[in-house]
């Protein structure tokens, strides 16, 4: 979904706000996650002398499998990003620091999930102090405590 911004590049003080939801069609290439609810991203774009700053509000869940428990849960992420647009970029290698309107033109709903990808943890787990699997006999020690650990000499 390409956004036209010549005029928010154009002319200071200039603004535009944008509400939309990731097509889902776009969600199938992030491998590895399962989305819950749609990827609904809120935002601006606003021109300060000269200087485009995009701002980025992005809230979705997710189906996970918890890293120490394996119990399946749903979780809510809610993340905001901030980028600086420019037209190009002379320095090649501080092309990352920024987003480059090619054409006078973005695709918030790239940079939104190239952001989304970037700030979800590397390790899911269905509460954060999850006691997980006991490694002998396999109960869950957030329902069930067993006394495996204290048998096992060392």
């Amino acid at each position: 979904m390409l956004m036209n911004i010549k005029n928010i590049l154009n002319i200071p003080g200039a603004s535009q706000e944008f509400d939309f939801s990731v097509p889902e069609e776009r969600l199938e290439l992030v491998r590895g996650y399962v989305f819950h609810t749609p990827v609904q991203v809120t935002g601006s774009l606003k021109n300060h002398a000269g200087a485009v700053v995009l701002k980025l509000h992005i809230a979705f869940s997710l189906l996970v499998t918890c890293d120490r428990c394996l119990k399946e849960t749903v979780q809510a992420f809610s993340y905001d990003t901030e980028h600086m647009v420019v037209r190009f970029v002379n320095d090649e290698e501080n092309e990352e620091n920024f987003v480059i309107a090619k054409a006078e033109s973005i695709d918030p709903a790239e940079i939104a999930l190239a952001d989304l990808l970037l700030e979800l943890p590397s390790k899911m787990l269905c509460k954060e102090d999850c006691k997980g699997l006991c490694p002998v006999c396999g109960c869950d020690r957030n329902i069930t405590d067993c006394n495996c650990m204290t048998k096992i000499e060392f």
